[in-house]
């Protein structure tokens, strides 16, 4: 016994099927028609905005997204923990100015 099932956009099924990618999709019966019928799922690639640099910091930097505001440090473990932290506090101060320096440039003065 032979079944046809016809394919939607079968031209762009077939190039993902020749080079090598795997196609999902739903079969189902046509109520129209009632013929079998695969329509293939339309996945599209999500494209993230990469996060743009406000300022590069002596240990890490402050960044922004989208959605957020990322303050990155890292300090070396040859320091002790007193030092770190003073490094910590001052790496803050200068995300803060960073940030401050932004909105100052985004603001117009008449």
């Amino acid at each position: 016994m032979k079944k046809y099932i016809f394919v939607l956009n079968a031209i762009e099924l077939l190039a993902q099927l020749m080079n090598g990618k795997r196609v999902e999709g739903v079969l189902y019966m046509d109520q129209n028609t009632g013929k079998l019928t695969f329509k293939a799922y339309n996945r599209q690639a999500r494209v993230r905005e990469k996060d743009r640099l406000v300022k590069k910091l002596p240990w890490g930097w402050v960044k922004e997204s989208m959605q957020r505001v990322k303050v990155f440090g890292s300090f070396p473990k040859e320091y002790s923990t007193a030092q770190v932290m003073g490094l910590l506090e001052e790496h803050t101060k200068e995300a803060k100015n960073a940030l401050i320096d932004r909105e100052l440039d985004m603001i117009e003065f008449c």
